[in-house]
């Protein structure tokens, strides 16, 4: 297939379009590289530099699918930014999903979040893992963008036959090859500590240790990359016209910032220095995704699961000099 991915010069879609490209199919990378880079585009797939509000005309050469992966994706920055998040979570994805109607590109995979779902009720010190059919009701700007796009996707869905799948999650780590995290502003987690086991900081901060779980600190579920970009290839598959599916991606095992720095220290045998700082604003303590429906209902089994993994696969690939600096 001829397939377009937004974002692609960035850590996910990267990962995704490498996965495509090894699948034989015809690839074009977007991206507008205000966050991505364009050496992260895979050998065999081709770079287009620029907006997806200016898709109409790329669109235009005959797509068989998009794979939606440029967004804005800070919690924090959304929080203090709320219009630039709708501007380019909803607003661009708008303009992407008119582009695609007027030119006859029908098939879309959208890179979703488990953050549409806010914060669920705590059962003792752990919530149970999200399901697809949970309450939405996002704690931050980014979340409720991307909700609404996920709204708008149903609509588009029933209005026009637009063949959609929303993945929803979070928290995605470890590397694919040469493929990793590379963010001008680091913000998670496991990079963020292996930056300290790296020597290139001295300590990682812990936003938060009174948070109502069982040592404090928040709790997330973590996906390998890898594992979450063959999920992205099944989901294209499963397009059905006039149909909007959601699922959700998670290992429905949450680790909580303490643990997941315990893991860094076993892995990288780098002592690892924390700071405790304040909470960051629109965080919820707990979110743990189910990936039950997609399992049963497209087959997806996530092949390197165990944390430890996910932290033994980012540490290798940051310490390799083809992955490129981290910028």
């Amino acid at each position: 297939m001829k397939l377009l991915v937004t974002g692609g010069a960035g850590y996910i879609g990267s990962v995704v379009a490498a996965q495509l490209v090894e699948e034989g199919h015809d690839v074009t990378a977007l991206d507008d590289l205000s966050t991505g880079h364009a050496d992260a585009v895979p050998s065999g797939a081709r770079f287009v530099e620029g907006s997806i509000t200016e898709a109409r005309g790329l669109l235009s050469e005959g797509f068989d699918g998009v794979l939606h992966f440029a967004a804005k994706s800070l919690v924090g920055e959304s929080v203090e930014k709320p219009a630039l998040y709708w501007s380019h979570n909803l607003g661009g994805t708008l303009a992407l999903l008119d582009a695609m109607r007027e030119t006859g590109v029908n098939r879309l995979v959208f890179s979703s979040t488990a953050a549409t779902y806010g914060e669920p009720p705590l059962d003792g010190t752990r919530s149970r893992a999200i399901l697809e059919t949970d309450p939405t009701r996002p704690t931050n700007p980014y979340g409720a963008s991307k909700l609404a796009v996920d709204t708008t996707l149903t609509a588009f869905a029933g209005l026009y036959g637009l063949a959609a799948v929303s993945l929803r999650y979070f928290n995605v780590a470890g590397a694919y090859g040469r493929f990793r995290e590379r963010h001008a502003v680091e913000t998670h987690l496991i990079p963020n500590i292996l930056k300290v086991a790296l020597g290139e900081r001295e300590s990682v901060s812990v936003f938060g240790d009174d948070y109502p779980t069982a040592d404090g600190t928040c709790v997330r579920d973590y996906v390998h990359v890898a594992d979450l970009a063959r999920a992205h290839l099944l989901a294209l598959d499963a397009c059905t016209a006039g149909t909007h599916e959601i699922f959700n991606l998670g290992s429905g095992t949450g680790f909580s910032v303490k643990e997941v720095v315990d893991v860094c220290r076993q892995v990288t045998g780098h002592e690892i220095p924390t700071v405790a700082g304040p909470r960051r604003p629109g965080d919820p303590a707990v979110l743990v995704a189910s990936s039950d429906k997609i399992q049963r209902e497209l087959g997806w089994k996530p092949g390197r699961a165990s944390l430890e993994t996910i932290v033994a696969d980012a540490w290798a690939a940051c310490q390799t000099p083809e992955s490129g600096p981290a910028v």
